[in-house]
């Protein structure tokens, strides 16, 4: 079993549909903690660390063979969890850095300030030590469109912001709910999102696992 961790429940239907595509026999538990993002944004995300450990313990608990956390904000944090967890923790955003590390320009979008900084470093260590050029957007009034449900609007404004971009050779969307812009812009910049390429990973991740190999 999937454990994943979410700090909003609108991930919830996107990892579903997800698995449903791609990985139907894959079992899931949805762990929503929106007040871990709440506290990282307040505090920093090492704050939340005892909580986002003792969240994960319980996902163990639960039957778990390894959890996927979904937040970019808090994932250093939970990825760190994972020796004293006995299970394997990702980060959902892994895959979609190391995608981004084989390019030279490239450009990270979010809507919350606190999500560019631990994208940039997940990148820069992806892409260990090779000559990048590495620059921050944060797209204005995207996240406020998102508190307030707006969720056409929020997108809308993402995917207008990834397309002014200039002098890139990928553009990558830091959070996981900026997924579905991606499909909306009409940049001809490659424009990589987490949520695919992050469930994945942690799926053949469980396939592995001797209680979870007939799970995917």
């Amino acid at each position: 079993m999937l454990a994943l961790l979410h700090t909003s429940p609108v991930h919830v239907p996107v990892f579903d549909a997800l698995r449903d595509r791609h990985r139907p026999s894959l079992e899931m538990l949805h762990l929503v903690h929106e007040d871990l993002l709440v506290r990282a944004r307040t505090d920093g995300p090492q704050a939340v660390a005892p909580a986002v450990a003792d969240a994960l313990a319980g996902a163990v608990a639960e039957g778990a063979d390894a959890v996927l956390c979904t937040c970019s904000t808090i994932g250093a944090v939970a990825e760190a969890c994972a020796p004293g967890l006995g299970v394997p923790v990702l980060r959902v955003d892994r895959p979609m850095a190391a995608a981004a590390a084989a390019h030279r320009r490239i450009v990270v979008a979010a809507a919350l300030a606190g999500t560019l900084g631990p994208t940039a470093d997940l990148i820069r260590q992806e892409a260990a030590g090779r000559d990048i050029e590495l620059r921050t957007l944060l797209v204005e009034g995207a996240w406020e469109r998102f508190e307030a449900g707006d969720r056409e609007g929020y997108l809308h404004t993402v995917a207008a912001a990834v397309d002014a971009v200039r002098e890139a050779d990928v553009i990558v969307l830091a959070q996981a709910s900026m997924a579905d812009a991606a499909e909306r812009t009409i940049t001809a910049v490659p424009v990589l999102s987490s949520p695919g390429p992050g469930l994945r990973a942690a799926a053949d991740v469980v396939s592995a696992t001797p209680r979870g190999a007939g799970d995917a």
